[in-house]
Parts: structure tokens; sequence; C-alpha cells
């Protein structure tokens, strides 16, 4: 019972009592002060001890067991369940599975075309022939005959302490000065995002993201049980001025973007959004996630720096992939942390997979300080822009007149739009059985709604295969325009008025 003295309340806060002691309970579970199988003090008794209604502790034990933590004996109490069973484990993974198979979500999407002879304008990973396999082979076997068996131990859960340090002096490249202590390397930025929801938020906690997003962030979020407010995002940029409305009625813990070529829009931000931006998180006291998704492949002259790089009052946590443009089974990327929260952190990394793997990040070290990142960045760029132009070129010429669609300045992806009263999901249904894969929009919103917008990448269709993919799109939205407004048509003709 003495732990449970440790447990504070505030009744000023605009968060629930509930929701408070379940939070605080959560944590003793997760971090080992209570052990499996103790069991929770009675109600009243706990409810006299915090002096709160009993109706408080009756809601938080309730929410405890609902998410797993906490199991109950009939006419014995509550019992604080054993995380570590294969029982448990078990039906949470069980849960994971089932409510991903129930929704239309970007992995299953793009690996349609793995058994298949589609046309792969879904996936946004490199098409293997682009991975440096030569020259990477070359560092792992330098690091291997040099650290020996020291290249397989745990690093430390901040990351190889070199490549710390080689990551610190690249980023100035980017206008980004920070202290080695603040990196943190991670298993890919989606552990990143995963960490950064672990680390800021709690049950009920609210984030604000882009409209639409990257779904991988958006499950991470949910994953927390975060309310999630979107706020739509312009050609420019997020909309500013519904994010200041927002701003005074809710307070998030963080807002998640993606600055340069957004996935999924490609849209990026004007300078003069950048800081306004940091103006108003500083404002009203909150984070900015900065997801730099693509800012090294910009086929413009326009100016494309990251938002930490304008970031003087560490508002911003910056995490950047190496993936898109290497090998994704890597699995490498890192973040820049402000100092405030590097202690949570770092705590949800090592819980995660306690490192990243330290042959990787021995080998990627190498690779950073022989200069060969730089050179396959530049020989990517080359494929990449080819790619681009070919796909600029072919929906000029082949797609139909009633798709509107938008150009970026860069990266991999392309937003087009049916006309308004189309369906996205449909097209993608008839586009999938003839072969030819992208992502629908409802993918990437919060609530996964059907809308006109689709999303065409570059990233694993082969220039060869782009003309001839984009004509086959473009024919199948001739059909399916015509068939889809006759489809509505004969449905509106036997509406009955009500």
């Amino acid at each position: 019972m003495q732990i449970f003295n440790t447990i504070k309340l505030n009744k000023n806060s605009t968060q629930h009592l509930y929701i408070q002691l379940y939070n605080q309970i959560k944590n003793l579970i997760t971090n080992g002060d209570i052990t499996h199988h103790t069991k929770l003090p009675p109600i009243r008794k706990l409810s006299n001890l915090l002096a709160v209604n009993n109706v408080t502790v009756v809601n938080a034990y309730k929410l405890l067991q609902q998410e797993g933590y906490v199991y109950k004996k009939v006419g014995s109490g509550t019992f604080v369940e054993d995380l570590n069973t294969k029982d448990l484990q078990s039906k949470l993974i069980n849960e994971d599975i089932r409510s991903f198979s129930e929704e239309m979500n970007e992995a299953e999407i793009t690996k349609d075309y793995l058994n298949t002879r589609s046309i792969n304008f879904a996936s946004t990973a490199p098409t293997p022939d682009l991975f440096p396999v030569d020259d990477f082979k070359i560092v792992l076997n330098e690091v291997l005959d040099r650290d020996k068996g020291n290249a397989f131990v745990y690093q430390e859960s901040e990351g190889y302490y070199p490549l710390r340090e080689s990551i610190k002096t690249y980023i100035q490249n980017y206008g980004i000065n920070t202290d080695i202590e603040n990196i943190q390397i991670v298993s890919g930025a989606q552990q990143g995002i995963d960490i950064l929801s672990k680390s800021l938020v709690e049950y009920g906690d609210i984030v604000f993201t882009e409209s639409p997003t990257y779904p991988g962030a958006i499950s991470a979020f949910k994953s927390r049980a975060a309310r999630i407010i979107d706020i739509p995002i312009e050609e420019d940029g997020i909309d500013i001025k519904t994010l200041q409305n927002k701003l005074r009625s809710f307070r998030p813990k963080f807002i998640y973007l993606m600055p340069n070529f957004q996935n999924p829009t490609g849209y990026s931000y004007s300078e003069e959004k950048k800081q306004r931006l940091l103006e108003l998180a500083e404002e009203y006291n909150t984070f900015i996630i900065e997801d730099d998704y693509l800012s090294d492949l910009s086929f413009s002259e326009n100016v494309n720096s990251t938002l930490k790089s304008i970031d003087s009052s560490n508002r911003v946590i910056y995490i950047k992939s190496f993936s898109k443009i290497f090998m994704p089974g890597l699995r490498l990327a890192f973040m820049i942390i402000p100092k405030s929260i590097y202690n949570e952190v770092l705590s949800a990394k090592h819980t995660s997979d306690i490192s990243t793997s330290g042959l990787i990040q021995r080998a990627f070290d190498l690779y950073l300080n022989k200069g060969k990142w730089q050179k396959h960045i530049h020989h990517m760029e080359d494929i990449y822009k080819k790619r681009f132009d070919i796909l600029v070129e072919s929906i000029n010429k082949y797609m139909p007149n009633e798709i509107s669609w938008y150009i970026p300045n860069g990266g991999l992806n392309f937003w087009l739009s049916l006309p308004e009263g189309y369906s996205a999901n449909e097209l993608y249904k008839l586009s999938r059985k003839k072969q030819v894969v992208f992502v629908p929009g409802s993918v990437f919103f919060t609530d996964q709604r059907d809308s006109t917008h689709f999303r065409v990448s570059i990233a694993s269709v082969y220039s060869k295969e782009i003309p001839e993919g984009i004509k086959k799109l473009s024919t199948l939205i001739e059909v399916f325009l015509k068939e889809y407004k006759n489809k509505q048509t004969a449905m509106d003709m036997y509406t009955p008025y009500l």
C-alpha cells in the first residue's frame, strides 16, 4: 500500500481524475514498481487515501482492465497482470492483428505487387537494384575485421557514440547544430514516432497532425489512446488559421508534421509558415515533431530548409530516417531530442529494443565517414529525378482532364484527385484487378474516410514502366468515371422521396 502514497492527483487539472489515476498506476506497473499478481488496494481504501470519490477509482480500475494491465478475481479483488506472460502477449498481438485486418492500410496495399505483375505506384521503398550492396559489403567486412566480436554486443541505448558524432557533423549540412547528447539512434523512423508516443502521450492526451498524414504515425498515436485532431494541409503547409483556432481550445502534447515533400501530398511548407509554426509552439507551450521524410530529394531551386534548422527555442523534435533512399530493411534513423524530455525518450527506447543493431550502426558510421553516403545520395537523386520527370510527362500526356494533381518540387509522391462525388477506394479495387497499384487517400486520414484523393509514388516503379503504367491507369480512370457516374445516376433514379 505504501507505493500508492506516491500517487498525486491534480484536482485543478483539465484532465479527469480517473485518467490521472489510471496513468499513474499504469506507470507503476510498467516500471516494475508493482509486481505482477499484486493485489491493488480495495476501491474504498484507495479513494480514502487519495481523497477522491469511489467512482474515480472504479473508472481507473476499469480502464486498467480494458487495457490489459490488471485482471479481476470475483470476490477477491483486482490484481496486476503479468505483462510477460505468453497468454497476454498473444491476446494483445491477436487484437492488433484483428484491428489491422479490418482496415485498409498502406502496408497491405504496397505489398500487392510482390506476387503479381502489378505496376507498383504504391510503395515508397526503393527498387532493390538501387541498394548499394557492394559498397555496404565493404564497410561491413571492414567493421568485422576491425571490431570483431565487439560489433555484436549491445550498444548504449542512446546509440553508438562515434555514429552520433558523425551524425552531429553530417546534419550541419542541413543547418542543424546540436550536442551529441541530444542525438538518439533508433531502429527506423517508425520506431522513433512510437517511442515519442510512449514518452509523451498518456491515455486521452491530444495530439495534432496534418490531414492527410502518414498512417504509421496515426497508428502509433492511436496505440496510446491519444485523441487525434487533424488540421488541413494546404499547398504551402498546414492551415495556420485552423491550427491557431484549435490551439486556443486544446493543449496538444505535440504537433506532428512533415515540412518538406509531405507524405502523401508532396506539399512543402513556405518559410513564412515555418516561422509562424515555431511562434505558435512557443506561445502555446507545445512541441513539434518534424518528420524529415525526404528533404534530400529536391528537384528545384526552392529553399528546402528543415524546421529544426530555424528552431531557436528547442520546440522541434527532429526525426530523420536513412531508409527511403538507402535500404529499408536496415531500420536505421535518428532523432534530435530536447534535453527536457531526453530521459523519458531514452527509457522508452530501452524498453522497446534496448538498442539498435550495433553492427549496422558501426557499418553505417564507416559508410558515412568514407563519403559513400553522400555519393549514394547523388546517385539516388539522378535516378529519382529521371523517374520524376517521366511521371510528370506521362500524367500531362495521358491523365483525363477531370483529374486534378499537384506537381511537387521533389520527393517521391504525387497527390491526385478524382472529381467530387467519386470514390478513390472504388477506383483502387478496379485498378488492383488490372494490376496497377496505388494508395487511395482514405489510408492517410485518421478516420479512414473514403475520399477523392489517391497517392502515386515513383519509388518502386522503373522508368520504363512509368509511361505504360500511367497510360493504363488513365484508361481505367476514364472507364471508371463513366461507369461510376452511371451507377450513381441509376441509384438516384430509384431513390424514393421521404
